[in-house]
């Protein structure tokens, strides 16, 4: 239960992570995609998301019968724990999605995307990684291949929420302007705010799940280490990079190390951390630059953060994994690739199951509500436009500094 409330509270954290890397025109909004996903995502895990997740009659290997658990009737409380811890990892892996789409994404058509995607994507994924699916020991792939190991949410969350973030991002279209110069974050403060929630509550995230005092012992320093070699591996990749070093930059590379141990967390010792860690501050500095040459928007980063140390970390089994109950082990401890093929399969089934089914939804939003705002609407603020509503009032700030109403000068004051 605590655990399951840390969690939880990851998913605000990430609100004020996101909302401060966004415009001030924009905090609202991206706030409220993370909000609206706690909503509506607490509705779909109890009416038939933990019952396509949780191992119930099996469709294929690829999910469980929805209606095993319908509702959770029946379910003893014990079981019931369980649930809302699941509960918390389906919240944060959709909110995560948002970032790709700041500034631009109608919040209607991100409040239908949220409830079928967790339904047609997350669900499915967890199934088959975690509820004895095609994935499994015993799945059709993995009874051949070998079990995929995921302990967090490598493949489940931060692959699943990257790779949807991309093709959103794609299909959406770039911002107005789209360049490193311009979009730059309203407020540091909720970014490095955001990231010290996300450190806190992911004690609970990779932790949760211990089976004994030592695997969750191990887990809690791994959780510690790779981060904290992930910031100071950022930090001087972007001395190298720019010449100097940033608050941006640090909250980055703590979330990128997070990510990159989630999957390997149990799995590892703490020098093996350590090595996640600091690798996934060092590649995803630069990573979060390559939508720039590649003309891709995604906006704060979700790809380069999530996808690519989700990515890094879920094959980094293969190399630094010590040895695990079925007697395999890692490359680099006389393993050989018994265990790396069986990461690679995996990565491969959750990229083409995560892209395609994702690019349904979103196709099928875009061609019946329309998924974009317009353009005015998106140079006057999707805050109003959305919502209605300011996180601050601009006016009384214009009349204060004596600004004009057009919009570069508001948007600089």
């Amino acid at each position: 239960m605590v655990s399951a409330a840390l969690v939880l509270l990851m998913t605000p954290g990430l609100a004020f992570f996101y909302g401060g890397l966004s415009r001030a025109r924009s905090a609202i909004n991206m706030m409220m995609m993370s909000f609206g996903a706690m909503g509506l995502v607490a509705v779909v895990w109890v009416l038939w998301g933990y019952s396509m997740s949780g191992g119930g009659t099996s469709i294929a290997g690829i999910v469980a019968d929805p209606i095993t658990a319908f509702g959770l009737q029946n379910l003893p409380g014990e079981d019931l724990v369980g649930v809302g811890y699941g509960s918390t990892f389906a919240i944060i892996t959709v909110a995560l999605i948002s970032g790709a789409v700041a500034d631009r994404a109608r919040f209607k058509a991100w409040m239908v995307f949220v409830p079928l995607w967790v339904t047609l994507v997350y669900a499915p994924l967890a199934y088959m990684v975690w509820g004895g699916g095609l994935l499994g020991a015993d799945g059709a792939i993995g009874s051949v291949v070998g079990e995929a190991l995921d302990f967090a949410g490598g493949l489940v969350v931060h692959m699943a929420a990257g790779l949807a973030a991309l093709v959103l991002a794609v299909m959406i279209g770039r911002r107005a302007g789209f360049a490193p110069s311009l979009h730059k974050p309203h407020n540091v403060p909720f970014v490095m705010l955001g990231a010290a929630l996300l450190w806190f509550g992911w004690f609970g995230f990779n932790g949760g799940a211990a089976g004994s005092l030592a695997e969750g012992g191990l887990i809690w320093v791994n959780t510690l280490v790779a981060p904290g070699a992930a910031l100071v591996a950022w930090l001087f990749a972007e001395q190298l990079r720019d010449g100097r070093m940033t608050s941006i930059g640090a909250a980055s590379g703590i979330v990128a190390g997070l990510v990159a141990i989630t999957p390997a967390c149990a799995f590892v010792t703490p020098l093996g951390a350590l090595i996640i860690g600091a690798v996934a501050g060092a590649i995803c500095c630069f990573a979060v630059n390559v939508k720039f040459k590649l003309g891709i928007d995604d906006s704060l980063d979700v790809v380069g953060l999530h996808f690519v140390a989700g990515l890094w970390g879920t094959l980094a089994i293969g190399l630094l994994a010590v040895a695990q109950e079925d007697g395999r082990a890692g490359l680099l401890y006389g393993g050989g690739f018994s265990i790396m093929t069986s990461q690679v399969v995996a990565v491969l089934v959750t990229t083409v199951y995560t892209v395609a089914v994702t690019a349904l939804i979103a196709f099928a939003i875009h061609k019946t509500m329309g998924f974009r705002i317009a353009p005015e609407d998106e140079v006057g603020g999707i805050d109003l436009s959305e919502h209605r509503e300011t996180a601050y009032d601009l006016e009384v700030a214009l009349a204060y500094t004596g600004a004009t109403d057009e919009a570069g000068e508001l948007e600089k004051h």
